[in-house]
């Protein structure tokens, strides 16, 4: 039986080679995305990790909580604190370590790696233990700099060039003094790292005479618990607090590990969508492949073989099929896995850079799924083959499924349906946060009552169809009966094609639905022309608005200048605006009072009104950073949104109580002539063509939003492109057992008169059917699962609404027919070139 598989094996190649193709497509599916998520994780995870190897203890300022009515603050580690850190007994050194954001542009002006990426700081000396130069030498004041040397690969750079650096705002054009090397992850992973003396680093960073962390290194035999005891004992207490370098990478570790919980979840569950539709693949093409061949199993029983050795034959050619199948389709997800990672820098995503991850755990999974999937997908129908008796599988008597199994099966269908559908409109009731959970499982569960249900539907929706394959003669009348001859069969073949479609169409709508109400929201909520910011999301300097206020053609700019305080114990944001314009910036809805901001009088939006019970008229007291009081009046309530809320304040009322280093969040300008592309590089070029900053209109800021979104779809999309070429697979699979099946009455009819045209039109538009009846189920459950995610959205976004993208799902349409005429191709050629008396004699 061994050999007999075998050879079953490679006597029928085209067979073979569409199963090996399938498993494969299967598996790649699988492994593919298993790869992407992996690299894509492990590449933020670098991003964000930072060497220890240069410190044993470290220093940090405490911040003070905020009590009664001060507002907390963090205290500074000046120079006399680095000097008391570096003479305890234990101390081999200490340097003082500053950072911030600083922006590098490249030799056309654009940003390096990504506004979140560029970091800069000081460069101690030529000790500094954590950047080794590789050439030039130290920086010496603001016209020179050093770049890291991934940076200086990347952008082509070199000692004595001249970059373009942009720290906080202004722009400086420094001279690279040398270049160094880091192990710092966020440059691994595609950012860029500028170093500038430690006293000009200061002084760009708005620290003058102090630094963000003190870095300690032991002596020789000092452990580091050692050294923290020694510094906890000189240094002051409740103003500073150190911690040793193992505590610093656990807690890095902890802290990546929850930022990246998110993504990771977000991830595997397109892990497990591929891991579901690449089994669900491969179970059906060796389901069909085995019924396939149910008459020559029966054969072999008629010779002498028993069931057990049937269904181990059949195993054995799963297991060879599987084996080959699972180590092409890991290949070639490694290359898929590769090819989503760089298709999303085509789609404009930021993503830090780093080696492909191949773990254990994809390896695994792609056996599980090409070697264990494969074999269980043909253990169940090779074992029911078996059980059927030789002479009624021969006989083709055991092909019609029981009034009874049919029963069963759409009542099982009925109530997984009926579940499903009962979860998910539970689930659109309860809170988003909450709501994911059930809304999966009503997911899941409506997927299978549908995907057991589909013999039922076929019937019906393919009946739908019957006046226009009448348009078609005698060929169209066959292809739609010939199409609901075997209802398992053409609903197995559907299916692929329906899930896919279903994630597509329903990820579609909610991206369509989503960019709408973002768009509507910057269109309500904003009247400015622009919005200016950061690249990296930092404060502006409050130099840029006086800048744009001096531009040519701007009407009206007002800062957004958040600042903390304390009202009633609770620590409340404060926004300083331009009182007098800021009515001319925003559109916002008043629900109270009037739009009124100027000296003690202040808009709050009708959230927070909420929460201190405060109406148009209220008084309040506020204490400010400085720990000054001030009483102010609500003029007015306006409704808040995902934009713009909190209270607002006039500048002047805010600026005298703010610190030196007090930051813009943005500014919002109106100019003369509107939005346009000369507006927009006057902006620009009063800024000093500044490579760290945006400058945004409403329609930049909705794409700015929504790129999460877009670059899902997108994600979706290619994982799509793979989806139909399984589908694909599977129709001509199909047709190819139909054409097999009834090569007799292909022969028939062949005979009686139908020409070859009229064959391969016949097969066609069976398989046109089949393809277009997946895409209409598919379609149908995408719209119905984006109305439902829909729902939460709506529950926190006011201007959300459900937007059906026909033109879209009208494309997903065609595409289906695409695949429906494309599957037919070889499978009508074959029926067509039947020898007519060979196949009446076939069976």
């Amino acid at each position: 039986m061994f050999r007999t598989a075998l050879r079953n094996v490679l006597a029928h190649k085209a067979r073979l080679l569409m199963t090996v193709l399938a498993v494969m497509l299967g598996v790649a599916f699988v492994s593919g995305t298993l790869v992407f998520t992996n690299t894509i994780s492990d590449a933020y995870q670098n991003s964000s990790a930072k060497g220890f190897g240069h410190v044993d203890v470290a220093v940090e300022p405490k911040h003070q909580d905020s009590e009664g009515d001060r507002v907390g603050t963090t205290p500074d580690l000046t120079q006399a604190l680095l000097n008391r850190s570096a003479r305890v007994p234990g101390a081999d050194s200490a340097l003082g370590v500053v950072h911030g954001f600083t922006a590098i542009a490249d030799k056309d002006g654009k940003l390096i790696g990504g506004g979140y990426q560029s970091q800069g700081g000081n460069y101690w000396g030529t000790k500094d233990p954590r950047y080794p130069l590789v050439s030039g030498t130290v920086p010496h004041g603001k016209d020179q700099v050093l770049i890291d040397s991934d940076t200086a690969r990347r952008a082509g750079y070199k000692v004595g060039d001249t970059v373009r650096v942009s720290v906080d705002g202004p722009v400086l054009t420094p001279t690279v003094s040398g270049i160094f090397s880091t192990d710092d992850g966020n440059v691994a992973a595609g950012g860029s790292l500028a170093l500038f003396d430690t006293a000009t680093a200061q002084q760009l960073f708005g620290k003058p005479g102090t630094y963000d962390e003190i870095d300690v290194k032991a002596k020789a035999g000092v452990s580091q618990s050692t050294l923290k005891a020694q510094l906890d004992a000189v240094l002051p207490k409740g103003t500073t607090e150190t911690t040793t370098a193992e505590k610093l990478a656990d807690d890095q570790a902890k802290a990546i590990s929850s930022a990246m919980s998110s993504m990771k979840q977000g991830l595997l569950v397109f892990a497990g969508i591929a891991l579901f539709v690449g089994t669900f693949i491969i179970a059906n093409t060796f389901t069909m492949l085995v019924a396939q061949r149910t008459k020559e199993l029966a054969l072999l029983r008629a010779v002498g073989a028993s069931r057990r050795q049937v269904t181990r034959s059949v195993l054995i050619e799963a297991f060879v099929v599987g084996a080959v199948a699972a180590v092409t389709g890991l290949l070639a997800g490694i290359g898929i896995g590769a090819g989503l990672k760089g298709l999303m820098g085509t789609f404009g995503a930021t993503v830090p850079d780093g080696p492909l991850v191949i773990t254990p755990g994809t390896v695994a999974a792609a056996i599980a799924v090409g070697v264990l999937v494969t074999m269980l997908a043909a253990w169940l129908p090779g074992r029911r083959a078996a059980k059927i008796p030789p002479v009624a599988a021969m006989s083709s008597l055991h092909a019609q499924a029981t009034t009874k199994s049919l029963v069963l099966r759409n009542t099982i269908g009925a109530l997984f349906a009926a579940a499903g559908v009962t979860v998910v409109i539970a689930a659109t009731t309860m809170d988003a946060d909450a709501a994911q959970a059930p809304m999966g499982l009503g997911a899941v569960l409506l997927i299978i009552g549908v995907f057991v249900l589909t013999p039922l539907l076929s019937r019906p929706l393919i009946a739908a169809a019957a006046p226009v394959l009448r348009l078609f003669g005698v060929s169209g009348k066959l292809a739609r009966q010939n199409s609901v001859r075997n209802p398992r069969r053409t609903a197995a073949t559907a299916s692929a094609l329906m899930i896919g479609l279903t994630l597509i169409t329903g990820m579609t709508v909610m991206a369509g639905s989503l960019q709408h109400a973002i768009d509507k929201l910057a269109a309500s909520a904003i009247r400015a022309d622009y919005v200016v910011s950061m690249a990296n999301g930092n404060g502006l300097s409050p130099d840029v608005d006086k800048k744009l206020s001096r531009a040519e053609g701007v009407t009206a700019t007002s800062p957004l200048r958040n600042a903390p305080s304390r009202i009633g114990g609770q620590t409340e944001y404060l926004t300083g605006v331009n009182g007098s314009v800021i009515g001319k910036l925003t559109d916002l809805d008043v629900e109270e009072g009037a739009f009124t901001v100027g000296g003690d009088r202040v808009v709050v939006d009708d959230s927070t009104a909420k929460d201190h019970r405060w109406s148009a008229g209220s008084a309040f007291t506020v204490s400010y950073e400085d720990g000054r009081k001030q009483q102010l009046t609500v003029a007015g309530v306006y409704k808040g949104n995902a934009m713009i809320r909190g209270i607002m304040l006039d500048n002047a009322t805010l600026a005298p109580h703010l610190r030196a280093d007090a930051t813009d969040m943005q500014v919002m300008v109106k100019t003369a002539d509107g939005t346009s592309a000369a507006a927009k590089d006057k902006l620009v070029k009063a800024l000093g063509s500044n490579p760290a900053i945006k400058i945004q209109d409403k329609k930049d800021i909705s794409s700015d939003i929504a790129q999460m979104f877009t670059l899902m779809l997108n994600m979706l999309y290619g994982l799509l492109a793979m989806a139909v070429i399984v589908a694909v697979l599977g129709v001509i699979n199909t047709l190819a057992m139909s054409v097999f099946e009834r090569s007799q009455e292909i022969g028939m009819l062949r005979a009686i008169g139908l020409d070859r045209k009229g064959v391969k039109r016949m097969v066609r538009l069976e398989s046109l059917v089949i393809a277009l009846f997946g895409g209409v189920l598919g379609i149908g459950l995408g719209v119905f699962f984006g109305w439902a995610t829909g729902q939460l959205v709506g529950s926190k976004m006011a201007t959300y609404e459900l937007i059906l993208p026909w033109g879209r799902m009208a494309l997903f349409l065609l595409l289906a027919a695409l695949v429906g005429v494309l599957a037919a191709l070889w499978p009508a050629r074959r029926a067509a070139r039947l020898n007519m008396l060979q196949a009446i004699k076939a069976q």
